[in-house]
Parts: structure tokens; sequence; C-alpha cells
């Protein structure tokens, strides 16, 4: 599975974050040469750290901001495949640091694409965005790839502008099959090493801990959960198309969960106290902040195109991401558990992606 990735010389941006941390350590066991660019990790603790991954993967510490080392660090490692995850990627910070928001995830985007554009190496660029690119409606139906982007809060309407840019760029620029560019859009994502404040599952692992009780804000709110790794089978899995078969697959992508894994707020809190065997659940007060109600994803795309499914329902997404924090809270090791999670994931999912197949 993946073979594709073997031998690839692959350009991850935010290597140290949660999602860039694990499709590292992922693609270091295809075989892949993996080169991250990001900033520091900017949590405490963080799977960057816990995984020892600064010594798994070569690294660049630096900004996306920051144009001259990004071109400097994309002549020097002559990449094939570029997967962009860094991001300025929550929604509540986007109310009280907006320049920031846009700057990081628009402008250096932008850096990002030129810094490919100049590089001739590059054959592959996949761009993660995120669900919240939609114009949300609130209406109970999946968006579709092809429905208007927008977004309330900055950081939704900054990942829609992303997604407005990329296909904007692609048209003005790539028109000769210079690379091939396409945008992934994935929901709420879950699992183990992800401490970022105003997540869910890292605020319940935190609160169980401690022996706090679980604050929850808005339990009636219905995302699409996934495990980290589905999304990320997703990006693997559209890399390989345009790397074999090109400017067919150069669009916008879904990858989100089955159907029956869109759930709400207060019944993935229910589930994870319940796996992991204690915790007590309290209502916040909710402040003036805006926070979508219902956001779901149509995968059909996905399915039909890329010959991708989900692997996990959400009660297996959830007991995967609770075992990983119980393990790292009793103090064990988590690389080699991360490894064997990644390791069962394959197991699971081989034979239901035809990867490499035009």
């Amino acid at each position: 599975m993946f073979q594709l990735y073997k031998d690839k010389r692959v350009l991850i941006t935010g290597h140290t974050g949660f999602k860039g941390g694990w499709l590292s350590l992922w693609l270091k066991t295809l075989g892949a040469d993996v080169l991250g660019y990001s900033l520091p990790v900017d949590t405490e603790p963080s799977l960057y750290n816990v995984l020892g991954l600064s010594s798994q993967v070569d690294g660049v510490l630096g900004n996306i901001l920051d144009r001259n080392l990004l071109e400097k660090t994309f002549e020097k490692f002559r990449p094939e495949i570029v997967f962009h995850l860094a991001a300025q990627p929550l929604v509540r910070l986007s109310y009280s640091e907006p320049v920031l928001t846009y700057e990081t995830n628009v402008i250096g985007t932008l850096n990002v694409l030129e810094a490919a554009r100049k590089c001739k190496s590059v054959r592959v660029f996949v761009n993660v965005t995120t669900d919240k690119c939609y114009e949300n409606r609130e209406v109970n139906r999946g968006y579709k790839e092809d429905e208007p982007m927008g977004g309330y809060d900055m950081y939704s309407s900054s990942k829609g502008c992303v997604e407005i840019m990329t296909s904007s760029y692609r048209r003005s620029f790539l028109g000769n099959g210079e690379f091939f560019l396409a945008t992934a859009r994935a929901g709420n994502v879950i699992g183990g090493g992800d401490w970022a404040q105003d997540r869910l599952l890292p605020d319940c692992a935190r609160c169980i801990s401690q022996g706090r009780k679980i604050e929850i804000r808005n339990p009636q709110s219905v995302r699409p959960w996934q495990h980290v790794l589905e999304p990320l089978s997703g990006y693997l899995t559209l890399g390989e198309k345009l790397y074999l078969c090109g400017q067919d697959f150069a669009q916008g992508f879904n990858f989100g969960p089955m159907e029956g894994s869109i759930v709400s707020v207060g019944e993935v809190v229910n589930m994870v106290v319940s796996r992991w065997g204690e915790g007590e659940i309290v209502l916040r007060k909710k402040d003036e902040l805006h926070e979508a109600n219902l956001l779901i994803l149509n995968i059909e795309k996905a399915k039909n195109v890329l010959n991708w499914t989900p692997t996990y329902n959400v009660q297996e997404a959830i007991a995967k991401t609770v075992d990983w924090y119980k393990r790292f809270y009793s103090k064990e090791d988590m690389l080699d558990f991360t490894l064997q999670q990644i390791a069962e994931y394959e197991e699971k999912m081989n034979g239901k992606t035809a990867s490499g197949v035009c």
C-alpha cells in the first residue's frame, strides 16, 4: 500500500504539528525521504517531542512567511511531492488574531506555492485546507466540492480564500503541467498527540488525567468526526493519483467519515468517558463567539473518483484516540504505540483503496 512513496523526496510543511507529525512518521515507514518545514512546536506537550520526531524526520524550523528561507529549502531538497499542512488552524484564535490567521493561511500558502513553482523538481502539491472552507448554511446534508466557499469566522473564511486562490493559481500558472495541484478538505480530526487549545478530545484527555470535570460549551453541535489516519490516507491516495495520473485529479476533494460517524459533541464526550472508564461532564456557559452548530461533508467524490473510503467508524476512532492518551498519561513509550496504530490502520484499510490506479 502506498508503495509509490518509497524513495520519493517528500516535503511537508507543518511537520511539527499534530497532523503533520502523524503524516511525517507514516511517510517514513513507507520509505520516503521526508523533509519537514515548520515553526517550532507551540504546545507542551507536543506529538513531535513525545515521539522524538526530530531524530526520525529531517526538518527546517522556519515560517512560511519567510519567502527566502522557504525557497532556499525547496532549492536544496528538490522535493517531488509537497504536502502543505502549515496553518493557523484554530477557529477561536482567529477572533483574537485575524491578521496572523490571514497572513499565515493565505499569504503563507501563496509563498509555498511560489516556492514549489520555482523548484522544477516538484510534480505533486496537495494543499490541505478544511471542511470549514464552505459557506456554511447549517443544512442537514453534506457539502459537495463544487459548492460556494465562505466562512463566518476569520479562520473559516481564510481557508475559503485559500481554496479560491488555489483554483486561480492552478489556472493561471499550471496549465502546462508544471506540477499537479489539488486541495484536500477534512472534517474534525481526532487522534493521539493533539494538545491544541479548544479541541474537544485533547480537552477531555487533559481533564480526565488531572481529575477535573469535562466542560463542554455546545453539546448539540454536530461535526464529521474522524481519526487522524483517515484524512492522511486520503492525502496519500490523492498524492499518488496526482503523481501517476496527473491533471485529471488536480481538483478539490472532501475526506470525511462514514455517515454514522457524524454525531454531536455530547455523544462524543460520553463515548470518551465510557472508553476511558472515568470522567464527569458539566455544561459551560457559551460565550459570544460564533461557532457552527452543524457541518457535514459529502465524500461521494472521493469514493467514486479516488476509490477512497473511510476505515474506522466513530466508535473505533474514539477508542484509538482514548487508548493513545491513556498510554501517554501512564508514561509509556509512545513511538512504538503510534507505529502500532499506523500498522493496524494499514492492515484494516488494505484492499479498500485502489492506490495507483488511474
